[in-house]
């Protein structure tokens, strides 16, 4: 169909322009075909902003960076209500989170009000200020980054605003193949032919949602929709499974998550030009769409046990039907 070969082509050229980020390139996409938000860990130097910047140069779509700063305001965000004395009246000024795709650049170095509005914003997808409600565009997509090695002066996402999030993506460092590879890029000259200066053509906010309503009819047989409904119940009951399980566990995922993994699955399905999701495919996203909605002990904290431990262990314990 025009609109899948679109964005077919959409990844090919975003995987020229972020080298060695084939995972966030994918994930980007899964978010945008899943209406959903992406939180992205990593170190600075990544390529993160430029992976949304490219995005949106892929796209017939507005984009916006907003530095979160520890002195931003609510309403640095979402807009303010500007007095005209010309008309005696208040007229609403929009904030850059009107835009359709928005940079979140370090999320964690804004106080909890400003975190607050951003992802009341992502979540009603709308704006109050006052009286007035004013509603975000149709496609809309947030990609917030924090960065994991500084961690003083910040504020931690708390859990309930983290389950926003679609999907929480931690990358890496490039190996040394690709990094000269990136070097070259750096300096202009040619990737070996991969480099691709621009989109050959736009994707039309259109196509997007096309995609996204034939993603939500792909065919999942009754026996994978219980897989993935096993591997979230393994967060909430995981004294069923495992002992030592249930002791890792303080909290499990909500149904917004078992949501957000059928979404995710089916995007994941469509890109790899499938009509029906396996349990490769949500084995594929259960990493990064449990990863920030499972809620550790004290006790795992305190043994080193990290999140990812946790999801391999559930992986190993639910068997495929």
């Amino acid at each position: 169909m025009p609109h899948r070969d679109a964005l077919i082509a959409l990844r090919q050229y975003l995987s020229s322009q972020i080298l060695g980020q084939e995972k966030l390139v994918e994930r980007l996409l899964i978010a945008l075909l899943a209406d959903g938000h992406l939180l992205v860990e990593g170190a600075p130097g990544l390529a993160k902003t430029k992976a949304i910047k490219d995005l949106a140069a892929g796209l017939e779509a507005e984009f916006h960076r907003i530095q979160f700063t520890p002195d931003l305001l609510p309403a640095d965000i979402t807009g303010t209500e500007i007095y005209r004395p010309e008309t005696a009246s208040f007229v609403f000024q929009q904030g850059p989170i009107f835009h359709h795709l928005v940079l979140a650049d370090e999320i964690n170095r804004a106080p909890a009000k400003v975190q607050s509005a951003l992802l009341e914003a992502m979540a009603e997808r709308q704006v109050s200020i006052g009286r007035s409600t004013y509603n975000l565009p149709p496609l809309f997509l947030v990609m917030a980054t924090q960065n994991p090695i500084e961690q003083e002066g910040t504020y931690p996402l708390p859990e309930a605003q983290l389950d926003r999030f679609l999907m929480h993506v931690k990358i890496g460092f490039p190996d040394a193949a690709v990094e000269r590879k990136i070097l070259h890029q750096a300096r202009g000259e040619a990737v070996s032919g991969e480099t691709q200066p621009e989109p050959e053509q736009r994707v039309s906010q259109e196509a997007i949602f096309a995609a996204r309503k034939e993603i939500l009819g792909l065919y999942m047989a009754d026996a994978v929709e219980e897989y993935l409904i096993q591997l979230i119940m393994a967060t909430r009951t995981p004294a069923r499974f495992d002992a030592e399980l249930a002791e890792w566990i303080s909290w499990g995922a909500s149904p917004r998550g078992s949501i957000a993994l059928d979404r995710c699955a089916r995007a994941h399905a469509w890109l790899a030009g499938r009509d029906f999701v396996s349990p490769e495919d949500i084995q594929a996203v259960l990493f990064d769409v449990l990863r920030h909605r499972i809620i550790l002990s004290f006790e795992a904290e305190a043994a080193g046990i990290d999140q990812d431990r946790v999801i391999q262990r559930i992986l190993d314990l639910v068997a495929v039907a």
